[in-house]
């Protein structure tokens, strides 16, 4: 869709557009609020700072909408594209992932975040691993952060990057 068509869908229909882009309600919804936007770089500016906005609570409510890295289970069109970089992964790096998934989660109380987009099987492991040994509160940061990087480029996706 255009971002014209963005800023002009009903208000619901606008909230589930959004929520393709991040799995957090309130993020949503305050995106929806703050239409029209005049370009994507203004919709990302916004999307930012709307993230910023933003507590614990809602993180991890985006967090809980993305497949696990590796995970061998249906998902949707972009976030298969977005781990592209697992699909030459071997079974031992796969089973690796799924290992250090179940550690993560177990450690921090959510799954790893990365934006994965042009990333290898093999980098993202070395992420999830120098990953573990971050402090609570500095890991949720960092996962906050990738989840913003992966907001901005789904952002890009659903307004197909058109002005």
């Amino acid at each position: 869709m255009t971002l014209d068509e963005l800023n002009h869908l009903d208000p619901s229909h606008a909230a589930s557009a959004f929520a393709r882009c991040c799995g957090s309600t309130r993020w949503a919804a305050a995106m929806t609020a703050a239409r029209p936007f005049a370009s994507l770089d203004a919709t990302r500016r916004r999307a930012d700072e709307i993230w910023a906005s933003l507590g614990e609570s809602d993180w991890l409510e985006a967090f809980a909408a993305h497949p696990k890295i590796g995970e061998r289970r249906p998902v949707s069109e972009w976030s298969a594209a977005e781990q592209a970089g697992m699909t030459a992964a071997g079974d031992d790096t796969t089973a690796r992932l799924a290992a250090l998934n179940a550690a993560y989660e177990a450690r921090f109380g959510y799954i790893f975040i990365v934006c994965a987009t042009g990333k290898s099987s093999s980098e993202m492991l070395a992420l999830l691993l120098a990953r573990m040994t971050n402090d609570p509160g500095r890991e949720l940061a960092v996962a906050a952060e990738e989840q913003r990087r992966i907001t901005a480029l789904r952002l890009a996706k659903l307004v197909d990057a058109h002005e």
